[in-house]
């Protein structure tokens, strides 16, 4: 079980990371360009703390377990993604996007998985 919350979490960094170093360094019509269609209807100054918020939650998910620190942080930041993720799920929905849709559900699923298995 262990195991697979660490495989979980290394997978959501990864994504998040990404994703956070992107909306946080790019332009919003480059965003767009790129595929990142559901920030269209959110102005850039939320996009940038989405970003913010996504690499804290990365930080969240991997130093308290590697660290031995506040190991409360890391279902807390699963939680936050998984926010994130219902958000972004709903942007896309409204964009008629059924596999970006998809893909968030499927996130969701494993920061719900973390949360769970971190807070047991």
């Amino acid at each position: 079980m262990n195991l697979a919350l660490w495989i979980c979490q290394g997978v959501l960094a990864a994504v998040f990371l990404v994703s956070g170093t992107l909306k946080s360094s790019q332009s919003k019509d480059r965003m767009l360009a790129t595929g990142q269609t559901g920030v269209v209807f959110f102005p850039l100054p939320v996009i940038r703390t989405v970003a913010a918020l996504e690499l804290v939650a990365v930080a969240g998910l991997l130093l308290p377990g590697l660290t031995g620190v506040a190991p409360v942080l890391t279902p807390a930041a699963a939680i936050g993604l998984g926010v994130v993720m219902v958000g972004a799920a709903a942007s896309h929905t409204r964009l008629k996007e059924p596999r970006a849709v998809a893909t968030n559900l499927v996130l969701l699923a494993l920061c719900v998985f973390v949360a769970w298995g971190r807070l047991a």
